[in-house]
């Protein structure tokens, strides 16, 4: 792993590095090669879904890189139409398949969709999936506080990550320490608030002269610095490369605050509400 990126260690004792490369939208034999050039720059932690369609090509990026399997971190996750017991190990099983995998690191419920109250059941499938051995870690995506509690209050297990929308306009501060008392860690996606402005913003750009560094650079410090994984998307090498580099310069508490301040009360940027969206 690349030295110079920290470490978790998940509440399974599974370390994970403190950042990772999401692969939304990386598809085919372009994604293929994004992403072998991403590994290849030092990303060691990649995420995928099954909703993604691209856990082929996540699985030939491993293959063609120049990085053992064992040293890499592979993520995908469960859609809302598997949630029923023997169709959720089905699934996994087949994740596995697409990707040419023995096993994958992280396995994530995609989305509670409570509307159809299956997702405890889901989380059964991924317990009895670990003692397989097909999941080093289970987590999920997306589940709002009273999910979690009633996954560990039903199971007896906790999620190992939870991995939630969470940028400078939705800080998800109250999410983080409900994280905090389980044990479980904060992974944010869209980190750099997609389709948004706010890394030429004139407060960002402010701090980032002031450590010779991008406004998204700033902002992707910012999640670290909050405890959060970050896994910005990106297909371009330059902007890959860029993205690991946070590690060599610190935000001051004043800095902080300046990029929380552009939290909202339902930051939310595309309104994607966990306790209402069904996700298939």
């Amino acid at each position: 792993m690349n030295q110079n990126i920290p470490e978790y260690t998940l509440n399974d004792g599974l370390k994970v590095p403190a950042i990772g490369l999401g692969t939304y939208s990386l598809k085919g034999e372009e994604g293929v090669k994004a992403m072998v050039a991403a590994i290849d720059a030092g990303y060691r932690l990649i995420d995928s879904a099954v909703s993604y369609e691209n856990e082929g090509a996540v699985g030939k990026a491993i293959k063609r890189s120049s990085v053992p399997r064992e040293e890499l971190l592979i993520c995908s996750k469960l859609p809302g139409r598997r949630h029923p017991y023997q169709e959720a190990l089905a699934t996994i099983e087949e994740s596995l398949y697409r990707a040419d995998l023995d096993y994958y690191d992280l396995y994530l419920i995609h989305w509670p969709n409570p509307k159809k109250d299956l997702y405890v059941e889901a989380w059964q499938a991924m317990i009895e999936a670990k003692k397989r051995g097909y999941i080093r870690s289970i987590g999920v995506s997306n589940f709002l506080p009273e999910h979690l509690d009633r996954l560990i209050q039903e199971t007896g297990v906790a999620p190992s990550i939870n991995q939630v929308e969470l940028h400078p306009f939705f800080d998800q501060e109250e999410q983080r320490e409900k994280h905090a008392e389980h044990g479980i860690v904060t992974e944010s996606w869209s980190p750099l608030g997609r389709g948004n402005d706010i890394v030429q913003h004139e407060k960002i750009v402010r701090i980032a002269e002031a450590h010779g560094k991008t406004g998204a650079q700033v902002i992707l410090r910012w999640h670290t610095q909050l405890g959060a994984i970050p896994i910005p998307k990106s297909g371009s090498l330059p902007h890959q490369k860029d993205n690991l580099d946070i590690f060599d310069f610190e935000l001051t508490p004043e800095e902080m605050d300046i990029v929380s301040s552009f939290n909202r009360k339902d930051g939310r940027l595309w309104g994607q509400d966990p306790g209402e969206v069904e996700e298939y």
